[in-house]
């Protein structure tokens, strides 16, 4: 993505008064029409409605949340247009640009930078959607309110042998859980891409309204462990982590390097587990050009509680990935720096792994290279150009491809995505042979908790969804045990130590994003949607 000044708004098209809001954007996504605003009706839904649990209530005995079918929705389908009017590019289009036509266009989403505009100047944005000045903290009243998203339990117990525990507590030597990956859009990012947030509201873009309502989130759904990316600095410390230490959280923090705003977040609930230790990685390295961005992740090795005390512990990785589609080099350095931190953390004395859960937001799409990598755990790179990593263009043209080694030895990792820890001299020599392989591999045994395609229609699911795209780019990876989301049983981890996948919240279509005016909306306040599963831990 890459930052832009918004274009000004002045056209009598654009002009409002107080108490009325209506559309100044020219849509992109397929569920804007390109017309002028008319008022929606309520979307239309099935007979039986839909019922949303909070994973307390799905987790009480005999409620089965995929037992309520998804509400079926009327809307235009189609691929995203492109806008009339592009905000200008900070940089010179490449040859790359000019010649791949609107394939590009419809692939590429910009990029999230840090702020190149103060607080001041993102809510003179305000002021100019809605023609006059404001005092602090006014807005005009919302629009009829449209309807809200709706997302069912899917419940995966009946592929195994027994279902999920109706409270979540151990029964014999297994110990049962909920997880959270969730995206929660740091607000700075915001006032600085307010381009990506057009068709919203205003009022539903100020920080008390998305607060609110995140938090409000959180606590509905409850889970025992929630990683979250985005999280501004100052947000943080003064607001969500007192208020999630409030409702029983223990919560671990890492900020991106250089002057980013934001970071990754770990939280879990105290009365579930216990922090053996925490990891956080840097992707930064002074001197290592591949490595001259500010992403981080961090891992946490945890306990769970319970009496006896012979639960297995369990290693929680999260990240967010670099955003730009074109340096999938760059993206998989990132990533095997991760798989190598998370790789030793999870080592036990014996020699083998515990559990692992790969939660965050890795900027590829589904059936990437970089996904594929993921769950495949190995990828042969040479010659594949640097912007087919992500999947998130699909064109190629004029790109520089992939040759080996893809980091440079100083990296102290090696194709293997494991710590060197040998002298200078073998360790130098033993990468320059596995250069030589075209591939790197890793020795985690993951796969997706989500399968990507909606079981009733086919449509793809979507986790992310602003003005100019709606795709899946985040994902929960975990160690699965034999039978349960691996074809192969080399895929997976023996029956006593991994992880059943036992209930995900659905994720919903592009066109059910349409009928709640896209993301952010009144009832969603990040440009993400999260994702939440239940697993069984085996020990």
């Amino acid at each position: 993505m890459f930052a832009r000044h918004l274009n000004a708004v002045g056209s009598a098209q654009t002009q409002v008064v107080v108490g009325v809001w209506r559309p100044w954007y020219q849509p992109r996504c397929s569920w804007w029409t390109g017309q002028p605003y008319q008022q929606q009706p309520l979307c239309s839904s099935s007979s039986k409605k839909h019922s949303t649990f909070s994973w307390s209530e799905w987790r009480r005995p005999g409620i089965l949340p995929n037992a309520v079918p998804r509400g079926s929705f009327h809307l235009s389908t189609g691929r995203m247009d492109h806008f009339d009017k592009q905000p200008p590019f900070k940089r010179r289009k490449s040859a790359e640009d000019k010649g791949t036509g609107e394939q590009v266009k419809l692939q590429r989403s910009p990029k999230r930078s840090a702020p190149s505009e103060n607080k001041e100047q993102g809510l003179a944005w305000l002021k100019n959607v809605i023609g006059v000045p404001l005092s602090p903290g006014r807005f005009p009243p919302s629009p009829a309110t449209k309807a809200e998203l709706k997302r069912h339990w899917e419940d995966l117990s009946l592929l195994n042998s027994s279902g999920p525990q109706a409270d979540g507590t151990l029964h014999g030597k297994t110990f049962d859980f909920s997880v959270m990956s969730y995206n929660i859009l740091s607000q700075e990012l915001l006032l600085s891409n307010t381009y990506l947030y057009k068709h919203c509201n205003p009022r539903v873009l100020e920080w008390r309204h998305r607060f609110t309502n995140i938090i409000k989130e959180l606590e509905q759904h409850s889970a025992d462990i929630m990683c979250l990316q985005e999280v501004q600095e100052d947000h943080y410390q003064k607001q969500i982590k007192p208020m999630l230490e409030s409702l029983g959280y223990h919560c671990e923090y890492k900020r991106r390097t250089g002057r980013k705003p934001d970071g990754c977040a770990v939280v879990f609930k105290r009365n579930r587990f216990s922090l053996l230790s925490c990891h956080p990685v840097e992707y930064f390295r002074q001197g290592i050009s591949l490595l001259d961005r500010d992403n981080v992740g961090l891992i946490l090795l945890l306990q769970p509680v319970e009496p006896s005390g012979s639960a297995c512990s369990l290693c929680v990785a999260n990240t967010h990935l670099l955003y730009n589609p074109r340096r999938g080099d760059i993206k998989l350095a990132q990533l095997a720096m991760l798989l190598a931190e998370t790789s030793r953390v999870s080592r036990l004395a014996d020699g083998t792994t515990c559990p692992v859960l790969l939660c965050g937001d890795f900027n590829s799409v589904p059936q990437s290279p970089l996904y594929s990598f993921v769950k495949e755990s190995k990828l042969e790179y040479v010659g594949m150009p640097i912007g087919k990593v992500s999947g998130q263009e699909e064109s190629s043209r004029g790109q520089r491809v992939l040759a080996a080694p893809i980091w440079p030895p100083s990296l102290g990792i090696s194709q293997q995505c494991q710590y060197e820890f040998k002298s200078n001299e073998h360790k130098v020599k033993d990468l320059k042979q596995e250069a030589s392989l075209n591939s790197i591999e890793h020795g985690l045994k993951l796969t997706s908790a989500y399968s990507h395609y909606l079981k009733e229609n086919g449509q793809p699911e979507i986790t992310t969804c602003h003005s100019r795209t709606a795709i899946t780019v985040d994902y929960i990876f975990y160690s699965p045990t034999q039978g349960d989301g691996c074809v192969h049983t080399e895929c997976s981890m023996p029956e006593e130590r991994g992880l059943q996948l036992l209930a995900r919240l659905a994720l919903v279509s592009e066109a059910e994003l349409g009928e709640v005016n896209g993301l952010p909306n009144q009832h969603n306040s990040s440009d993400h949607l999260p994702l939440i599963a239940q697993f069984r831990l085996h020990s």
